[in-house]
């Protein structure tokens, strides 16, 4: 079910050498939809290596864009905002800041350790590594607006929707190092439950899912 996939051969070529494409399989992604294909961005993030380079080029993109600070979602965010940061810094020759949200109770994406006040009145880079349904990203352009921060950009590493994840719907300019363009449905809806397909419990949140549902 993997649809006219397009990616950007950097990122391909970095993401099949830390094995982290899976395709034709029954996954539970992490905005809870199913899809036959699955990206795992942990594997990533166990090899420094790679992941600076996908951070080196988020700066690369944007370092003739005026940004003071970097901002990612818990968890591998972190990393990105970071590491971003970090390449900024050197291509810029200024300091950019890299900080992150956190999930509170409510599963937003909120500012916490103070992280508020570095980001009011500054210009803003969201960094993400997946959009599935770009709820994530949206939740951080909101506290960063709430926080009297501007969103100069936002990017993402692998945007696996790009008919329905755009500038227009996350209110915010928007781009991705790579698009995997595959389908994710609603448990409902999903063609592989209709086909009995076991559900992955190695990657993704397969585990999760079904020990949920035997409660």
């Amino acid at each position: 079910m993997l649809n006219n996939a397009v990616l950007v051969d950097p990122v391909l070529d970095l993401l099949k050498k830390v094995k982290a494409v899976y395709i034709d399989d029954h996954f539970v992604l992490t905005s809870g939809k199913h899809g036959s294909v699955y990206v795992n961005k942990d594997a990533m993030y166990q090899h420094p290596q790679e992941t600076t380079l996908v951070c080196r080029m988020f700066a690369e993109r944007f370092q003739d864009t005026d940004i003071d600070v970097v901002v990612g979602p818990a968890v591998g965010g972190i990393v990105l905002a970071q590491w971003t940061a970090y390449h900024l810094t050197q291509l810029k020759g200024k300091e950019v800041l890299g900080v992150y949200t956190e999930k509170d109770a409510d599963k937003n994406q909120v500012f916490t350790r103070g992280y508020d006040v570095l980001v009011k009145n500054k210009k803003i880079l969201v960094v993400e590594d997946i959009a599935t349904t770009g709820g994530s990203v949206i939740k951080v352009i909101d506290s960063v607006r709430r926080a009297g921060g501007k969103v100069v950009a936002v990017v993402v590493m692998v945007n696996r929707n790009p008919d329905m994840v755009t500038s227009e719907t996350i209110g915010a300019p928007f781009s991705a190092l790579c698009v995997l363009k595959a389908e994710a449905f609603d448990e409902k809806d999903c063609p592989m439950c209709k086909e009995g397909l076991p559900i992955n419990t190695t990657v993704g949140h397969g585990k999760k899912y079904l020990e949920a549902h035997k409660k």
